[in-house]
């Protein structure tokens, strides 16, 4: 793959930008802090989804210090429902590093911001860039999907070899940019909104003349499609343990997936074992409590990044003394009513909605 200069692509894509931009609050108002919010909270989910997230997030905690200064289960609490919680685990240590080691203002060099929790290439050029203008280009699956397509670059745009490639061009063309900013926010902006990955609109595409991909018909083959890999499903079961109108939930590890979130106690089904079964164990290995299962209260089904799950709910009730609760987590006895003031998996919203109509 030959080098090039950028040519003249590069002021049509910021003019097309500066024409055509979305009106996003966090371009309202462009902090550093703002920034960095919403990068992390668009990695991976829909602007549409993040606006009121963010919005809300803000007004909560509207600057390092005050994200430092609450409680991780306040921060997940507003998270909620947004998925992907390491992020908001990451945002929250990044700001007591923050609010700690740089007087509470995001640091504007892309040695420190890469030391910061959370802060891998992608997020560290898009706040360098956006927030403190500097020359660093942002490659993200949008951006590999429109440069593969723009200089017709043949393979899988996920290896290493054809990443570099495209971070490398676009640093030359972002070197002759005036502002970082519009560039790598136009970048994005023209990943989501025109070269999309099955409907691209090459009409109003502001690189259309220089296309490679289009001059040559192959706008629709790339990026080559790999074969996408067949992802585990497990069937886990959980117990609805009631005692006194309130029933047993238990908060998740840091380090773990969906890490300080709350569940119900449960696991995955082993061989030989029935769903009911497996919730009376699981709940006995998790907090130490004898239970028997009273019902089936619902199957649902729920996909994550590398997996799908089914899990089905039991209620449950005691066999034993409450008080031979044991469990290394942090535990709470809980009413439905009392289910806001935690944060759940998404999952668990959807339980909650059919033990409110039993």
């Amino acid at each position: 793959m030959s080098r090039r200069r950028p040519g003249t692509w590069p002021d049509s894509l910021v003019r097309w930008y500066r024409r055509n931009r979305r009106d996003l609050p966090w371009r309202r108002e462009t902090t550093p802090y703002r920034v960095w919010i919403s990068e992390i909270m668009l990695q991976q989910t829909q602007v549409a989804t993040v606006v009121p997230y963010f919005e809300r997030f803000v007004a909560r905690f509207p600057d390092a210090r005050s994200l430092a200064a609450a409680d991780v289960a306040d921060v997940l609490k507003a998270w909620e429902g947004l998925g992907y919680y390491s992020r908001a685990r990451n945002l929250h240590r990044a700001a007591h590093v923050v609010a700690r080691d740089c007087g509470g203002e995001l640091p504007c060099s892309v040695e420190q911001l890469a030391g910061l929790p959370g802060f891998g290439p992608y997020t560290t050029a898009a706040v360098a860039s956006i927030a403190f203008g500097l020359p660093f280009p942002v490659v993200d699956g949008n951006v590999l999907r429109v440069f593969s397509r723009f200089w017709a670059i043949a393979g899988d745009v996920r290896s290493t070899r054809i990443r570099e490639c495209i971070r490398t061009r676009l640093a030359d063309a972002i070197a002759s940019q005036r502002s970082p900013s519009d560039f790598n926010q136009a970048l994005m902006e023209l990943g989501a909104r025109v070269c999309r990955p099955r409907d691209p609109d090459c009409g109003g595409c502001p690189l259309a003349q220089e296309c490679e991909a289009l001059q040559r018909g192959l706008t629709r083959d790339l990026p080559e499609r790999q074969q996408r890999r067949r992802i585990p499903h497990l069937r886990v079961a959980v117990g609805v343990v009631w005692n006194n109108g309130r029933f047993l939930i238990a908060r998740r590890g840091l380090d773990q997936m969906l890490g300080g979130l709350w569940e119900f106690p449960g696991g995955k089904r082993e061989r030989g074992e029935t769903l009911a079964e497996t919730a009376v164990r699981e709940v006995r290995e998790e907090v130490g409590l004898d239970v028997r299962v009273v019902r089936r209260v619902c199957t649902v089904r729920h996909g994550y990044s590398h997996f799908t799950v089914t899990l089905t709910v039991f209620e449950c009730e005691l066999r034993c003394d409450p008080a031979q609760l044991r469990c290394t987590r942090p535990t709470a006895w809980i009413t439905l009513a009392e289910t806001d003031r935690y944060a759940f998996p998404g999952v668990n919203r959807k339980i909650f909605a059919v033990l409110r109509r039993c």
